[in-house]
């Protein structure tokens, strides 16, 4: 009878609790919808810039579905600018092959396919009894080299999203005991202001936001030996914004929890998303509106930021645009906050 009694005590518990019912059973559903949507996407042929090359070539690259562009000329910065894949080229009589390589799977999928491509030529002219010299394919990479590997690529997104992750865990649920406890209540019933509460408690938790991040970075590059090819400072940059994103998030959505439980949940319907849009599944292949959806995510500007810096070696110009939109989320979560105290403020 009292285990009968305990769970009827847990289940009335359960259903007075609004939220965690709703949380309990939407948050899977939105989240399994979400998944749906992102593995059941277009899928991205590779594009392939040819200059120069054998018609037969280029028709057995497009047999295989590679979207091959003529070019009467192209360089590293035309697969660049272009959002190309790879760039085929005719030296002599050689073939030059330059993978973009910004996502390994892809280069070594497209490698595969031209060397497929010129042995289908071969095989051809032996058939038809031509007599033609063997090309050698010589293949170089705008970014990384033979080497390297999907974990490569995907190491500086990681160490973005756990700086995100465990700031706004940490954050939210600081705020939440000092609310709990009384202590904000206490601190709103003085004349202090709401921005000089949001001020000390942003710049409280951010002393240890910025160790944190200064460890992580630090311990990613220096002991686990993770590439880094551009500046430390801009990587340290770009996760101090991340973590001040993060930082001013957990603070805000700790004022819609009543518990340290609640918190938590707001972990799969806030952070888990973001994983989906940071660049460790394509985003090319995503229905345009799921792309705008991720739009509106912090860690896809962050992520893509760090990319640049860590793994492509570029500069402070080309991640300013991140660096911009990471701050302006930064300030609006900042101003929300400073709202949504109001309602602590005793009259």
């Amino acid at each position: 009878m009292r285990v009968i009694a305990l769970i009827k005590r847990i289940c009335k518990q359960m259903l007075r609790d609004k939220r965690t019912l709703a949380l309990l059973l939407v948050a899977p559903l939105l989240v399994l919808t979400l998944m749906y949507f992102i593995f059941n996407g277009n899928t991205v042929y590779p594009k392939l810039a040819v200059v120069n090359v054998n018609e037969n070539i280029v028709q057995s690259l497009k047999n295989a579905d590679v979207t091959a562009i003529n070019y009467n000329e192209a360089t590293n910065e035309t697969v660049v600018n272009d959002k190309l894949d790879g760039l085929l080229q005719m030296k002599g009589s050689n073939l030059k092959l330059t993978l973009e390589n910004s996502d390994v799977s892809v280069s070594k999928n497209l490698q595969m396919k031209v060397n497929e491509a010129v042995e289908e030529q071969m095989k051809k002219a032996q058939s038809d009894r031509v007599k033609i010299n063997t090309p050698t394919i010589d293949t170089n990479y705008i970014y990384g080299n033979s080497n390297t590997t999907i974990f490569d690529v995907l190491n500086p997104i990681l160490v973005g999203f756990f700086v995100f992750f465990f700031v706004f865990l940490i954050s939210g649920i600081g705020l939440l005991r000092e609310r709990t406890t009384g202590t904000l209540e206490r601190l709103m019933s003085t004349p202090i202001r709401r921005w000089e509460v949001i001020t000390g408690y942003l710049v409280g938790y951010g002393i240890f936001a910025v160790i944190q991040t200064i460890v992580i970075v630090l311990y990613s590059i220096k002991v686990l030996d993770i590439v880094l090819v551009g500046s430390i400072w801009n990587v340290l940059l770009i996760n101090l914004l991340l973590a001040l994103v993060a930082l001013s998030l957990g603070i805000l959505l700790s004022t819609f929890a009543a518990s340290e439980f609640q918190m938590v949940q707001f972990i799969p319907i806030v952070v888990v998303p973001q994983v989906f849009f940071s660049g460790i599944f394509p985003v090319d292949g995503m229905a345009p509106w799921l792309q705008s959806l991720g739009k509106i995510m912090p860690i896809y500007y962050g992520a893509d930021a760090l990319k640049s810096v860590m793994y492509k070696g570029l500069g402070f110009n080309a991640i300013k645009e991140n660096l911009l939109v990471l701050t302006i989320f930064a300030l609006v979560f900042i101003v929300l906050n400073i709202f949504a105290l109001k309602k602590y403020r005793k009259l």
